[in-house]
């Protein structure tokens, strides 16, 4: 397995949840890492994204509840949730850029009741 996710769950409104993502280290340099997301009938959209160097980038509908983070020297993302709301709820991927190939996670579900 190239990238393993990990942090999913069943959560509250209002509440927290934290998920993790490593690389192998197989996988070689990687340049961007970040989340995507796919509710039930909906398309998978891009929930966040970090670069190497540091810069993020957010959906409008999380930013200032969502934080992205990466450790460089362990090939992982981080994607603090807080203030978890119904709507966030889906199957979340993450993924791994290479210089000429994206690679995924398996997904992992986060449900927030209501």
């Amino acid at each position: 397995v190239q990238l393993q996710a990990s942090g999913g769950g069943l959560v509250q409104a209002g509440g927290s949840l934290r998920l993790s993502c490593a690389a192998s280290r197989l996988v070689g340099t990687i340049t961007s890492m970040g989340w995507y997301r796919q509710a039930p009938g909906k398309q998978r959209e891009l929930v966040a994204a970090i670069t190497r160097g540091g810069s993020t980038n957010y959906a409008d509908s999380v930013k200032a509840r969502f934080t992205i983070s990466r450790d460089n020297t362990k090939n992982t993302v981080f994607l603090q949730m807080n203030s978890l709301k119904p709507e966030d709820t889906a199957v979340y991927y993450c993924f791994a850029d290479g210089f000429s190939t994206r690679l995924w996670g398996q997904g992992t579900l986060v449900t927030v009741s209501s």
